[in-house]
């Protein structure tokens, strides 16, 4: 169903955009997994949302480029997009070989920078807030455009991974460790090598 333009005018839309990488090293830091639905309801409630949307930016390793399967880390990206409704951005790690002092070494690559940018730019018109779950000063240009534009932006990292740029350049910034209500889930179980 169509929204009128009216309603839409009335209506608190909410985009949040996740860099998985950076979530990746708080949800280390705290020895939990998120819990995806928590994190909705306390965004949708943190900021009076009529409307939730989330976009979560990934990059996986290649197949048979690890001794596990990468059959949980693909059914949780389907968890992510079917039964909690996200939009999963996702791409392969781009493997670039080097030669340094110890040799030559394989570097993986998978910044979603990008794609996050693109996406916050091309749905700006269908959100009044933007919600980045990142920590790179790469994004302030985009904070900063966003903002000019009469959205209100929020940042999400941790004390160890947010540039003080971007800490400092939204509408405001929430240290993820420091969240008082229960957005946590399961305990982080380190994978037997």
């Amino acid at each position: 169903m169509k929204l009128s333009k009216k309603k839409k005018e009335e209506m608190n839309r909410i985009y949040v955009f996740i860099d998985a990488s950076n979530l990746w090293q708080a949800q280390k830091a705290r020895g939990y997994f998120f819990d995806y639905n928590k994190l909705r309801n306390y965004i949708k409630s943190k900021f009076s949302g009529d409307s939730v949307e989330f976009y979560y930016y990934t990059a996986y390793p290649a197949d048979g480029t690890r001794n596990y399967s990468l059959d949980a880390k693909h059914r949780f990206y389907t968890f992510l997009k079917k039964g909690l409704g996200f939009e999963v951005r996702k791409k392969e790690l781009k493997r670039i070989r080097t030669v340094e002092d110890e040799g030559e070494v394989i570097k993986e690559k998978g910044n979603m920078d990008v794609e996050m940018t693109i996406d916050a730019i091309h749905f700006s018109k269908e959100y009044d807030v933007a919600v980045f779950f990142s920590g790179d000063s790469d994004f302030l240009a985009l904070v900063s455009y966003l903002k000019r534009g009469g959205k209100k932006v929020y940042i999400f990292s941790s004390k160890n991974n947010v540039s003080e740029e971007l800490k400092t350049g939204g509408d405001g910034y929430f240290d993820i460790l420091k969240i008082e209500d229960n957005i946590w889930g399961r305990k982080l179980q380190h994978r037997k090598e």
